[in-house]
């Protein structure tokens, strides 16, 4: 191993460590998906089945079973908590970043380890690498079977093609169809942008589709001669239906991925778009084949990138159903992108970007300490303080952005790109783990809640909600580990139990359950909640 590895693997080791794994347990799990994704692991984990989720002891069959199946080897390891809950996507978005860096070193050597750390410290990359979801092993999967195809198609070697199988394969355990899909669209309008049509019928292996199908059918199969429910509810309403119809009420305007994909790739977004516009002048001029062929080896990586982030934004445009982290295979062709644009440009004896977009980038750059600092008021009070703290958050953040624009507007200035740039990114997560994380928890997550039911029992009881959000119905359900009753659907326990209410809203439990005894038990003022004591019914039965 070289001095230059071996600053690599630790640079790599370090930034991976901060970025992704510092301080997940510092606040508990947030929104619905990271408790309901944490208990369905727990449930498993708890019946010894690797087949069927489960939730509240239903099926639950809106995702395939790669994330459970990690963070049920987590829970193993580590124990069943909301930090082992993220565990899966921090391991598997540095894996990315270790497998973009290998990509980069065989194929683009020189410029590894700015991918890496690019790829890494993309805001998205960040947010989904800390949350207990099924994005990320999606991204992943995806991602790395991508470089696999793009390492095939430079190299030729079948071992690559395989690789990309097996990876795309594990993205369908990942989150289902969606990543063979955009796979195959990816490869299909890059044989046909870069005139290199061949290579889609070459990329149809017979031994690469019978390791796909080893790899991906028998959980499905599986599960659905236990669960023969399974196809309906998973393949027509959770994928088709999604795409086709607004079924969960995600309905977005058409340009909402715009947006999303600008903050996503904070705070790489100028040059990503300045390597996108690149990448599009080249792939337009490649209409002239006898011209512009031996140009195609060349930047076929940036050909590749760009149909690679477009079609998973298009793709999401035209569904009905829109969420944030349906792009988020998207972010990784950017970051290579970027790789390949910096290339080119250092290539071309450009050392250093013009003016305007180095200043553009250092804002972009500087504007996440100002919230980052500011973390706690945001969450407490929804806005930005006034007088001395907005001041002091504004003056260090223009500080930063003053020194990366002059370094990068001075000789070798697109050298130092990476290194500035990552400066804020690392304050930024800095202080939203040291000066947020409490304010986060206490606003945002059911931990501290289910830590004050715990100290009020004194015996165990059944709990309930009333006119409470649906993430705190879920995440009480995973930091209690007992299904949670929720009187807006009608399920009011017969026997005594605790119920959890908005503030004042002792008259309206009192009506729901008539007759029986509402004890007023103390309230929970950061998130406006009150807790009751509701007795046993008189008549069970009733």
């Amino acid at each position: 191993m070289t001095n230059r590895t071996r600053t690599d693997a630790l640079l790599l080791a370090g930034f991976c460590a901060f970025l992704f794994f510092y301080g997940l347990g510092q606040f508990g799990l947030i929104g619905a998906d990271e408790p309901r994704y944490a208990q369905v692991a727990h449930e498993m984990l708890e019946r010894g089945d690797w087949i069927t989720p489960t939730l509240g002891g239903q099926p639950w069959l809106e995702k395939p079973p790669l994330y459970y199946w990690q963070a049920i080897v987590a829970y193993k390891m580590f124990g069943v908590s909301d930090w082992a809950a993220r565990l899966p996507s921090a391991f598997d978005a540095s894996l990315l970043v270790l497998a973009a860096y290998f990509f980069l070193r065989r194929f683009r050597p020189g410029f590894e380890l700015d991918g890496a750390l690019i790829l890494a410290s993309c805001a998205a990359m960040i947010g989904y690498a800390r949350a207990a979801s099924t994005d990320m092993p999606l991204t992943a999967a995806f991602s790395m079977g991508m470089l696999s195809w793009c390492a095939w198609s430079e190299s030729k070697k079948q071992e690559y093609l395989l690789l990309f199988y097996v990876f795309i394969a594990l993205g369908t355990l990942a989150k289902g169809p969606v990543a063979p899909f955009l796979a195959a669209a990816v490869i299909v309008i890059y044989g046909v942008v870069a005139r290199e049509s061949h290579s889609i019928a070459k990329s149809l292996s017979l031994p690469g589709i019978v390791l796909f199908s080893v790899i991906a059918s028998p959980w499905y199969v599986a599960v659905q001669l236990r669960n023969p429910g399974f196809f309906d509810n998973f393949i027509l309403q959770q994928n088709l239906g999604r795409f086709s119809q607004n079924l969960y009420h995600h309905l977005e305007p058409w340009w909402f991925y715009l947006p999303v994909i600008a903050l996503a790739l904070v705070p790489w977004t100028i040059f990503v778009c300045a390597a996108v516009v690149r990448a599009a002048r080249h792939c337009w001029f490649i209409r002239d084949a006898s011209r512009n062929d031996h140009n195609i080896p060349r930047n076929r990586l940036a050909i590749l990138s760009i149909c690679w982030v477009t079609v998973p934004i298009l793709f999401f445009t035209i569904s009905r159903s829109k969420l944030p982290g349906y792009i988020l295979p998207a972010i990784p062709a950017g970051a290579l992108l970027l790789t390949d644009y910096l290339r080119l440009k250092l290539e071309a004896g450009e050392n250093q970007p013009a003016a305007w977009p180095a200043i553009f980038h250092a804002v972009v750059a500087m504007v996440p300490i100002v919230p980052a600092l500011l973390i706690a008021y945001l969450v407490t009070q929804h806005h930005l303080p006034r007088g001395r703290p907005l001041f002091v958050a504004i003056a260090v953040a223009f500080a930063l952005g003053t020194g990366i624009a002059l370094t990068l507007v001075r000789a070798n200035g697109f050298r130092m790109l990476r290194f500035v740039t990552l400066i804020p990114v690392v304050l930024a997560i800095g202080a939203v783990i040291k000066l947020g994380a409490n304010s986060l928890d206490h606003v945002l997550s059911a931990r501290p809640v289910a830590r004050e039911i715990a100290s009020m029992q004194t015996h165990p009881l059944q709990l309930a909600v009333y006119h409470v959000p649906r993430e705190l119905e879920y995440g009480l359900t995973f930091y209690r580990n007992q299904l949670t009753f929720n009187y807006d659907w009608g399920r009011v326990p017969p026997e005594e139990h605790l119920l959890v209410a908005p503030e004042g809203s002792q008259l309206q439990v009192a009506k729901l359950v008539p007759g029986r005894r509402v004890s007023y038990l103390g309230e929970y003022l950061p998130q406006h909640l009150n807790y009751f004591w509701v007795s046993a019914a008189t008549n069970p039965t009733r």
